[in-house]
Parts: structure tokens; sequence; C-alpha cells
């Protein structure tokens, strides 16, 4: 499985907004503090927005904010929102993708490895990431 520049950014957004949990921020914002496309990261946000990780709001105090706590998102569930469901091979998500699943002795692995991936990625939240962010900062500036 290879993470996408799409999950990348998507991820760094979701990182800007959990650094600074509760406020509303603006994509331009976001793009420039985090080195995203502003364009892109405003597609990247819809996803996001439909996969229930941010919220938006109209206005002249408009933006996006978490809709969720950072300790409630994890790794999966942006990778997930941006890229579908995590896989190493088609076959461990969906068997009729491949007429050899029944027979083939590696399938079983593939799933194994899947379902291990995705606990994995499911341990990492996005509070673990920031607070691992504040603390970098915070020693950066003495």
């Amino acid at each position: 499985m290879r993470i996408s520049r799409e999950t990348d950014y998507a991820m760094r957004c979701v990182l800007h907004l959990s650094v600074n949990p509760g406020q509303t921020c603006m994509v331009e914002e976001m793009a420039q503090a985090r080195g995203v496309p502003r364009s892109f990261l405003a597609k990247i946000l819809q996803k996001l927005k439909r996969a229930n990780i941010v919220e938006s709001f109209r206005g002249v105090k408009g933006g996006f904010a978490l809709a969720r706590k950072p300790s409630d998102i994890s790794l999966l569930d942006v990778i997930e929102a941006i890229q579908g469901v995590v896989s190493l091979n088609i076959c461990a998500v969906d068997e009729k993708a491949c007429d050899r699943s029944g027979d083939c002795v590696i399938h079983p692995v593939w799933v194994i490895l899947r379902e291990d991936f995705q606990t994995m990625l499911g341990k990492f939240d996005f509070q673990m990431l920031a607070d691992d962010e504040f603390l970098k900062e915070k020693k950066e500036k003495k």
C-alpha cells in the first residue's frame, strides 16, 4: 500500500486542526502552514467533511474545524476517507475481484496483513501526533 500525496496532505491538514483544537481555521491558513496547495486542500477538506472528520463553517469567520476530538480520529480514518479501504491486494477486500481467491495460498496472507495493518493504523490517533508536534515545536523555540 502506498499513501498518496492527497492522503499525506489530508494528514497534514488534520494534524494542523489537531494542534489547534476548537479553532476554526481557514483553508489559506492551513495550506500555508502545512505546505499544501490551496486548491488541492479545498477538495481534500470536502472528502474529510463527508467522512465526518472535519466540519465547515460559512461566513466571515468561517473555515474548518475538527468534527471529533483528535483522540477519536486515527490515521486509518484519514487514509480511508481519502483512499478507501486499506489493503495490499484487492482480493483481501473483495474476494470476487479475483477468481483465484478460493484456491490461492497467498490470499489468507493478504487478509491477515490487511487486518494487522488496519489495526496498527487505528492505534495512532491525532491527539498523539499533535502532542508530539507541540512538544517538538516547544523544543525548537528554546
